[in-house]
């Protein structure tokens, strides 16, 4: 049998598991990867950035491989052995000296994740649904301040919804439809959803924020499904009431190992991603608990974050290349 060829640099060619190099140790043979993340539009990730990555991995008795390039100058994968993801995250980090790059590091098991359940405001879209249309009423800032209390976890999420509904009473239903036009996706957020479909993912939008918004997010990203609260309107104004019941934090928990269950999945093979307290529970319980741009309650939560980079950073994550993107 002739030698398999052996893979060098970015381009590298993958080896059967028996064969290792003498010299350089071949991906698929170690049972962890580290992910490095950054923007190349403000800060290119580079080669001495793979090199700090694996010196400070070795210098604590982890056995490394050479870099699997998924996107030139953006996010590249380093397999690894001999350490924990959690405690490789951290060394990396420290190594990385507060540089604009997100590490993630965890096992290369069933990475690719086939259930995504993603919050809709500050994370598949920029800003806050709601604080957006208070301005209508002339009450953003005061709305605002209150939600921000909320996603930190300061006020409890149901009260203080109730609460910037209630300012709301008498508004017109058409300002829905106006909040609607300033609504911008985040980066990344399409090709997010497009791609883990593509994939055979299920994916769903589960929002503290308004179904009004999670329907049209909805079809104009792809999700499969939404799920958002409903505003009570009567003659074509406000009420200023929810509809029971109402989506909380522990309905996007509930709707997370529901859904994994309808599709058969195990935990560890969905995905949930979002920003604020209303998040918890559904970072902490996924297989991979994304903390996207988060206050810090979600950022100390998740398993991993994404502080620097836009939403196709999850699918790095998962080890998608970026020529394996859908549009």
């Amino acid at each position: 049998m002739a030698d398999l060829p052996l893979a060098v640099g970015p381009a590298m060619i993958r080896t059967e598991r028996r064969w290792i190099s003498p010299v350089l140790v071949s991906r698929n043979d170690m049972d962890n990867v580290l992910t490095l993340i950054a923007n190349p539009a403000e800060r290119p990730l580079g080669d001495p950035d793979i090199t700090t990555a694996r010196q400070a991995l070795e210098g604590v008795g982890a056995k490394t491989a050479s870099a699997d390039w998924l996107s030139a100058d953006e996010a590249a994968d380093i397999e690894f052995d001999g350490l924990v993801p959690k405690a490789a995250e951290a060394t990396v980090l420290q190594a990385l000296g507060g540089q604009a790059i997100d590490v993630i590091a965890q096992s290369t098991a069933r990475r690719k994740k086939k259930l995504i359940i993603a919050d809709m405001d500050s994370t598949i879209v920029e800003g806050e649904t709601l604080d957006e249309l208070a301005e209508f009423a002339g009450l953003k800032t005061e709305i605002a301040a209150i939600t921000t209390r909320a996603m930190n976890g300061e006020l409890d999420f149901l009260d203080a919804l109730k609460a910037r509904v209630a300012m709301l009473e008498g508004l017109s239903e058409s300002f829905l439809a106006e909040t609607m036009k300033g609504v911008k996706f985040n980066p990344g957020a399409r090709e997010l959803i497009a791609t883990m479909r593509a994939n055979g993912a299920f994916t769903a939008l589960i929002s503290g924020g308004f179904s009004y918004f999670t329907d049209i997010i909805r079809e104009q990203a792809g999700f499969h499904m939404s799920l958002g609260n409903k505003l009570e309107v009567t003659g074509g104004q406000l009420t200023g009431k929810v509809i029971p019941p109402v989506v909380t934090k522990d309905t996007k928990l509930e709707m997370l190992t529901d859904m994994a269950a309808q599709q058969e999945l195990g935990i560890r093979d969905t995905m949930a991603i979002g920003d604020g307290a209303n998040d918890v529970p559904m970072l902490r319980a996924a297989g991979m608990g994304i903390a996207y741009h988060a206050h810090p309650v979600a950022r100390e939560t998740a398993r991993a974050r994404l502080d620097h980079t836009d939403l196709t950073g999850a699918l790095f994550i998962q080890g998608y290349r970026r020529d394996d993107f859908a549009a």
